[in-house]
Order: structure tokens, then sequence, then C-alpha cells
């Protein structure tokens, strides 16, 4: 009768996560795939708010923003830069060790660049909010949706992937 804890065994990696029986090469390689499918949505949503943040200094209004709010506005212009930065990242480091080997590298640092990206990208997106209802509706409006935005971006984007996570390790034979 085979084994079948031991079949079971062998379809784990070293980190307890299934392996799909794929080689450690395929794996990185499905890795690699994965984020850049990942980088490509987030790269065209990072792009978008950075070319609108740049234009807002020509816009009539913006002369109407205080103190408190450009400086605000430029925070979020420093954001949106190390996220489309952060997020384009991993084209440049694919481009400089194409053909070097060094797959295992460019999954991890994509990796963080990407982590790094979505923080800065949801930082922007709370300033944007910030800035456009201060200058609409009043201070107070501006804090409270920015605030409101923070929370359900840490919500989304941190909260549940890792009670996902979490309840996936729960559930995985």
């Amino acid at each position: 009768m085979p084994d079948h804890d031991a079949e079971r065994d062998s379809d784990v990696a070293e980190d307890d996560e299934p392996t799909r029986g794929e080689s450690e090469m395929e794996r990185l390689d499905r890795n690699w795939e994965d984020l850049l499918q990942e980088l490509r949505v987030s790269q065209t949503g990072v792009q978008l708010l950075t070319g609108f943040l740049l234009t807002l200094p020509f816009q009539q209004r913006f002369g109407q923003l205080d103190d408190r709010s450009r400086d605000v506005y430029l925070a979020t212009v420093c954001c949106a830069i190390t996220a489309t930065a952060s997020l384009i990242a991993p084209v440049a480091v694919h481009r400089m060790l194409f053909r070097q080997h060094a797959r295992e590298a460019m999954v991890a640092a994509g990796h963080w660049c990407a982590v790094a990206g979505l923080a800065m990208l949801g930082l922007s997106v709370c300033g944007v909010v910030n800035v456009i209802l201060t200058l609409v509706v009043s201070d107070t409006a501006g804090f409270i949706a920015s605030g409101v935005s923070a929370v359900l971006y840490v919500l989304a984007w941190l909260v549940l992937p890792l009670l996902l996570r979490e309840h996936s390790r729960e559930i995985t034979p």
C-alpha cells in the first residue's frame, strides 16, 4: 500500500507551501510572471495618478491652496513618484539581470519593490483625496476623507490578504 503521507510530503516545499510538482526554476518563472501581471495592473493606475498630480499646479484653483494643503500636495507628489519608480523598478532589474541566471534575486527584489510601490500608491491616493476635498469642501472633510481612505487601503491591501493567507494555511492539507 502506498505511503500517502510520503507522497504529500514530497509535494511540500521547505516553507510548507505546496510545490505544484514544479521545479525550483519553474516556480520562480511562475512567480515572476505573477508579479509582472500584478505590476501591469498597478503601473497604469500609478502613472495616471502621477500625471494628474503633475498637471495640478497649472490649474486655476491651485493657487487657492493654503500652505498646509500645498505641503500635502508636495508630499503626495513625492509618494506618487516613489510609487512609480518602485512599480517600474522590476522592469529595470530584469533588464540589468537578463541572462544572468538571477531569477531568484529578481523575484525577491520585484516583490519588495511591488510592496513599497503599493504602499506609496495608497499614500498618494489618500493625499489626493485630502487635497481635493480640502479645496472643494473643507479642511475637516479632507482630513476625514483621507483618513477613511487610509483605513480602506489598510483593510483591503494588508488586513484582507493577511487573513486570507492565514485562512489558506488552516485549510491546506
